[in-house]
């Protein structure tokens, strides 16, 4: 059975079953012109089908993900999941995750039925990653996949009551670049009233200067034999395996780009003073209410991907240490077995004092904050990846065979089924009324996702003692002198 609801720009055709209806590809924004900010979109002519989902926008290939879904440059679109079109229900919308070079809604891991079953209208959507979305290009506005984010959650705001969504109830979640999005629209003064809780889910913290994404920028247009200005004239598809180029030889680079060098990490958000004026951890205004944490072990599955796990000589350790840590003598002699402390310095770095110190900032500023760690180890691959990277997503989604994060778990059991439940009633619980059922951070409670739950302090305190300050805002290397300062980017 087909349903039509009327949006900003026209009629769209979704498909209705029994129990829940679907739209798919809806534009909340024009096709982008290059490396523009997004405008608002074009109206069309009769009732436009939302069965299938817009085509993503250019995507790295780590992963396959450059041969996902099909080509079209009509990239900015949402897609909607609801129980009841006719009702006022909590609305959650979902920011992927990608390393804020790949990632598109359409995938199977991030299907909303699950979710929207439990009694909230579920909403995904494209925005624009790698270089078109965060390369620090002269003469254009910096940070245009969180401006695309932007324009997504004012759609929301917009038409969500012709889906059956409350828009004064609208909750943002992600993970990875996704959580580190969210905990960046926390402190971005366009997102303001735009939602009114945040579930952010392993914040990366990497966030660069100016300088530094200008930089990256400038050796990924070399690979194309462009400058930086001229990026608007290649085709689009072509810029993926620039950035990717540029990912592979990024040790290279580590007299100039440092951490994010030794990360291999070519993309993040820009604090360029305007549309990311500062960091989470000094911008966040505590007015949204907060649902922040990690896995235990995030690092795990990144270590099995580089081909390392099991394999880290004590000078590999101890050069991560000297390279991320705050303080490398203590995480030495607190972490005396290589591979635990290359794992826990790096978890730590990038994803979990990052979660922990959002949590803190937070507080600090008023605000409510609940935070949790999921410790349940993932059974899939023998459980060689513990409470790895992502395997919040499959639990979180209830999407325990879909897609790739789904082999982290492996054939579901009751207990993979049981975890899943654990989370999607907290996610849910926290998206309805503000408590996900354990109290808040203040009080030094953290939830402990595992087969019986628990509240507990915050269980890494070796880290957070270390982690005495909040991640720093990642520069060229003091005394690069290789880069011109880039061109400010246009408001």
């Amino acid at each position: 059975m087909k349903t039509d609801v009327r949006v900003t720009g026209g009629v769209v055709r979704g498909e209705a079953a029994t129990d829940l209806t679907v739209f798919r590809g809806i534009p909340y924004a024009a096709a982008p012109v290059r490396f523009g900010a997004p405008q608002p979109v074009r109206a069309w002519d009769g009732v436009r089908p939302a069965t299938d989902f817009g085509p993503p926008p250019p995507q790295s290939g780590y992963f396959g993900m450059d041969r996902v879904g099909e080509e079209g440059d009509d990239w900015l679109t949402v897609n909607i999941w609801s129980s009841e079109l006719g009702g006022s229900l909590p609305v959650m919308v979902w920011i992927q995750g990608g390393a804020y070079a790949f990632g598109t809604s359409g995938l199977p891991e991030y299907d909303g039925g699950n979710l929207a079953h439990g009694g909230v209208v579920l909403v995904t959507f494209n925005y624009r990653v790698g270089l078109e979305g965060f390369g620090y290009v002269p003469g254009t506005p910096a940070n245009r996949g969180l401006l695309d984010q932007v324009a997504a959650l004012k759609w929301v705001q917009d038409n969500i009551i012709a889906f059956g969504g409350d828009p004064d109830r609208v909750t943002v979640f992600g993970q990875s670049a996704g959580g580190g999005s969210v905990a960046a629209l926390l402190a971005m003064p366009r997102a303001a009233g735009l939602f009114h809780r945040a579930i952010a889910q392993s914040v990366p913290g990497t966030y660069f200067t100016p300088e530094l994404s200008a930089d990256i920028t400038r050796e990924c247009a070399a690979v194309l034999g462009r400058a930086p200005a001229e990026l608007s004239t290649v085709d689009p598809r072509l810029l993926p395996a620039a950035g990717d180029a540029v990912m592979a030889k990024m040790g290279q680079f580590a007299d100039r780009w440092g951490q994010a060098a030794h990360a291999r990490i070519p993309f993040a958000p820009v604090v360029d003073g305007d549309v990311l004026p500062t960091t989470p951890w000094s911008g966040v205004t505590g007015r949204v209410g907060l649902m922040v944490g990690h896995t235990r072990d995030e690092q795990r599955l990144l270590t099995a991907l580089s081909g390392m796990l099991g394999d880290i000589t004590r000078a590999q350790a101890a050069e991560t240490a000297a390279v991320f840590a705050p303080d490398s003598r203590r995480y030495l002699e607190s972490f005396p077995d290589p591979d635990e402390l290359y794992e826990v310095v790096r978890s730590d770095w990038l994803f979990r004092m990052p979660s922990l110190h959002l949590a803190k900032a937070q507080i600090r500023a008023g605000g409510r904050a609940h935070l949790y760690e999921l410790s349940w180890p993932a059974p899939g691959m023998g459980g060689l990846f513990g409470a790895c990277h992502g395997l919040d997503v499959p639990l979180v989604f209830g999407n325990l065979t879909a897609g790739q994060p789904a082999t982290l778990i492996g054939d579901p059991t009751p207990e993979a089924a049981a975890m899943s439940a654990q989370l999607r009633t907290a996610w849910i619980a926290f998206a309805t009324v503000g408590d996900p059922g354990w109290p808040t951070f203040d009080t030094g409670a953290t939830r402990l996702f595992d087969v019986e739950p628990t509240v507990a302090a915050y269980p890494e305190q070796v880290s957070a003692q270390i982690w005495s300050d909040p991640p720093c805002v990642l520069d060229l290397v003091a005394g690069d002198d290789a880069a011109d300062p880039p061109t400010t980017p246009r408001r």
